[in-house]
C-alpha cells in the first residue's frame, strides 16, 4: 500500500506542476496585458466601456459627471456685492449634452451653445481609433473662450481645437490633441496644451515603449487656428537639467477604481500654460515668462519661451494642483485641489505663492463648515474688484468670495431634482465681450 502510495504521489506531481505552470503564465500574461496594452486590451476595455454604459443607462449608477445631492437650491449670497457681468459657462447639461452658455448674474440665459463632437468634428483623421468617442457625451469642454466678435474657441479634451461662430457654425478646426486649458493672451494669441503621439523610441523618455504621447505647448493664430509656435515639456526641462522629473509620476492620490482607466503614459498630466501679461509690470517674472503646471508630480514651474529657461520650479508645495495665473511681477496663484485639514477631511484651496521672499499664502480655502473641494478639475478667476470667481467642477458649482472671504454669488449646474452636473467653468466675461452680448439681445 505504501508503495502504490507513493507512486501514485509521484505520478500526480508533474501534472501538478503542469498545471500551476499554466496558471501562473496565464496570470503572468494578464499582468502584461494590463502594464503592455497588448492583444487582447483593447477588447477588454471596449468590453468594460460597455459594461459601465449599460450600467449607467439602466440608472444602476450616475455617470462620473453627474451626482446627487440633497439640497438643490441655489443661493445667491449678496450679487449687490459681487463684481457686475456676464458669465461664460461651460458644462455638462442634462440628457449628456454638452453646453457652453452665456448668463447674466441672476441666472437668466442670453446664449447657449449646444456642443457635440460628432456633429462639429465628422472626419477626425487625426485621432487614434482607441480615442475616439462612442455615444454621449464621449468627452467634455475643456479649456474655451468667448471672443469679441461673439466666436466661441474651445478644446475638446484631448481631441481638438475648435472656433464656431454665434450660431455654432465651425470657423476653423485645429487637427491635435489639445486639452485642458486656453489662454487668450493679451497680445491676441492663443495658448494651449497639447499631446503628440510618437510611435518609436525616444532617448529623451528611457523605458517608456511606444506608442506614447508627448506633453506640448502650443501658441495658435486666433483667426485661422493655425500652430505659430511649439514646445515640448520634454525638451525643456531636459535642457534645464530636470529630466528626473519625467519619471517622477505615481497614482497614490488615485482611487482604486479610478486606476485601471488612467493612461498609464501620464506621467506630467500637463494642464495649464499661460504667458506673463503685457499689461503687468515686470518684477520677478517678465514679459516671456510662461507659468507651467504639471499635475501629476505636483509641480508648478516657469520658464522663458525665448531660450527655454527655467526661472521657477515647485514641487510638492500644492498637490494635483489646476490654473497657476500670474497676479503681478513678483506673485502667482494657484488652484490646490487636494489639503488635508486639522479634522482629518481634505478641502481645496486658493494660495498665492512669491518666489522672491519664498513666501507662501492662503487666499481662499474650504472649511468643515463651508466646504470647497474639487480633488480634480477647477479654475479660478482673480476680479478686478478684489473679489474671487472659483469654479469647483467636481461639484458642479462655481461662487464668488470677498476679500473677507464670504460667498456672495453662487451658481450650480442642476440637471434634474437632486442631481448636479459637472462644470468645467466660470468666467465673468470681459467688457468687450460683454458689449457684444448685452448689445446683441436688446
Amino acid at each position: 500500500m505504501s508503495i502504490k502510495s507513493k507512486s501514485g504521489t509521484a505520478n500526480r506531481l508533474p501534472k501538478l506542476c503542469f498545471f500551476l505552470s499554466i496558471a501562473f503564465a496565464v496570470f503572468g500574461y494578464g499582468v502584461a496585458v494590463g502594464v503592455y496594452r497588448i492583444f487582447p486590451y483593447k477588447f477588454i476595455e471596449l468590453a468594460k466601456a460597455g459594461f459601465d454604459e449599460l450600467k449607467v443607462q439602466s440608472g444602476i449608477e450616475l455617470p462620473w459627471y453627474y451626482r446627487r445631492i440633497e439640497n438643490d437650491s441655489t443661493p445667491l449670497g449678496s450679487p449687490d456685492r459681487a463684481f457686475p457681468g456676464l458669465n461664460l459657462v461651460t458644462r455638462i447639461a442634462t440628457d449628456l449634452e454638452l453646453s457652453a452658455d452665456i448668463i447674466t448674474m441672476d441666472g437668466k440665459p442670453l446664449h447657449r451653445w449646444s456642443i457635440d463632437f460628432h456633429e462639429m468634428w465628422p472626419d477626425p483623421h487625426h485621432l487614434e481609433t482607441e480615442v475616439l468617442p462612442r455615444g454621449k457625451p464621449g468627452t467634455h469642454i475643456h479649456g474655451c473662450i468667448a471672443t469679441d466678435e461673439g466666436n466661441l474657441v474651445f478644446n475638446f479634451e484631448h481631441l481638438g481645437m475648435l472656433c464656431i461662430d454665434p450660431s455654432g457654425k465651425v470657423i476653423w478646426r485645429l487637427p491635435y490633441k489639445t486639452h485642458h486649458s486656453l489662454h487668450r493672451h493679451d497680445m491676441g494669441n492663443l495658448w494651449v496644451c497639447g499631446q503628440r503621439r510618437r510611435t518609436q523610441a525616444d532617448p529623451r523618455f528611457p523605458g517608456r515603449a511606444p506608442p506614447y504621447d508627448e506633453y506640448t505647448i502650443l501658441e495658435v493664430s486666433p483667426d485661422k487656428g493655425e500652430i505659430l509656435n511649439e514646445w515640448s515639456i520634454a525638451d525643456i526641462l531636459h535642457l534645464n537639467g530636470r529630466a528626473g522629473l519625467l519619471q517622477l509620476w505615481s497614482h497614490a492620490l488615485t482611487a482604486p477604481s479610478e486606476v485601471d482607466s488612467l493612461r498609464l503614459d501620464d506621467r506630467l498630466h500637463l494642464n495649464d500654460a499661460e504667458p506673463f501679461p503685457s499689461n503687468l509690470e515686470e518684477g520677478f517674472f517678465e514679459s516671456g515668462d510662461v507659468i507651467v503646471s504639471l499635475r501629476n508630480i505636483n509641480t508648478v514651474f516657469v520658464f522663458n519661451h525665448t531660450d527655454l529657461s527655467i526661472k521657477y520650479l515647485s514641487t510638492g508645495q500644492v498637490i494635483h494642483q489646476h490654473d497657476p495665473d500670474f497676479i503681478d511681477g513678483e506673485t502667482f496663484s494657484v488652484f490646490d485641489n487636494i489639503v488635508a485639514t486639522p479634522d482629518g477631511g481634505i478641502q481645496s484651496r486658493i494660495v498665492v505663492v512669491s518666489p522672491r521672499d519664498n513666501q507662501f499664502r492662503v487666499a481662499y480655502q474650504g472649511t468643515k463648515e463651508s466646504p470647497f473641494l474639487s480633488p480634480k478639475m477647477g479654475k479660478h478667476q482673480w476680479l478686478p474688484n478684489g473679489n474671487l470667481l472659483i469654479t469647483e467642477s467636481m461639484r458642479g458649482r462655481a461662487f464668488e468670495v470677498d476679500a473677507a472671504g464670504e460667498v456672495v454669488w453662487e451658481y450650480r449646474n442642476l440637471v434634474g431634482e437632486g442631481i448636479i452636473g459637472l462644470v468645467q467653468e466660470v468666467q465673468r466675461l470681459p467688457r468687450p465681450v460683454e458689449d457684444y452680448w448685452q448689445n446683441r439681445t436688446r
